[in-house]
């Protein structure tokens, strides 16, 4: 029995939703990284970032290889890198919305004062 497709896209956000792993894919749209480089730039335990890593890789949306005794990593495809850019984007003008809204709170509490 297939998996209807608006599941598999709620079970494709849910791997996306850690932060560790976005910030991962963040690091990787900029080409491939050793695994001592990530940790370098993300503040977390050798332990969590491999089981981070492991649920991109068995989800398919990283990639790895091995280089001597260094594990590399990389983004399985563009379309990946075209997601989180889309994601800034709209990050970006919920933001901006909030802000405008913001700013109608507070000129509309100094008028009542």
């Amino acid at each position: 029995m297939s998996v209807p497709l608006y599941q598999a896209k709620a079970e494709f956000f849910r791997m996306l939703g850690h932060p560790v792993r976005i910030r991962v894919l963040e690091l990787l749209q900029d080409g491939p990284l050793p695994v001592r480089d990530l940790l370098a730039q993300i503040e977390v335990e050798p332990s969590s970032l491999s089981q981070q890593l492991a649920v991109l890789r068995r989800s398919g949306i990283v990639t790895s290889r091995r280089d001597g005794s260094t594990v590399v990593y990389e983004l399985a495809s563009g379309d990946v890198s075209d997601l989180m850019r889309a994601a800034r984007r709209i990050l970006t003008e919920m933001l901006s919305g909030q802000n405008e809204l913001l700013a109608e709170l507070r000129e509309a509490e100094v008028a009542t004062q």
